[in-house]
């Protein structure tokens, strides 16, 4: 079965600040890994929340196994994504 991708505000938000090619190319990074997203994520210390690395850039994601859900809750160059959490 295949996880819904739902994106945050402030995702999208940080996704029309990047330039056109990077941002797709995270777009289509998220939806590559809807079939077993636990396959391609590693979990972030210290929260229940999990990491996608594309390239430089880092996507901060939740993942709802019940509702078959990724959530998209951030995306940052890794030097500043991590401080938020």
């Amino acid at each position: 079965m295949k996880y819904k991708v739902v994106w945050s505000e402030t995702s999208k938000t940080q996704l029309k600040k990047l330039g056109k090619p990077l941002a797709k190319r995270i777009v289509d990074k998220v939806e590559s890994i809807t079939g077993d997203p636990f396959r391609h994520v590693k979990k972030l210390e210290g929260s229940g929340l999990y990491r996608l690395r594309v390239g430089d850039y880092r996507v901060v994601m939740g993942i709802e196994s019940g509702s078959l859900a990724v959530l998209v809750l951030d995306v940052g160059h890794r030097k500043t994504i991590y401080r938020k959490y």
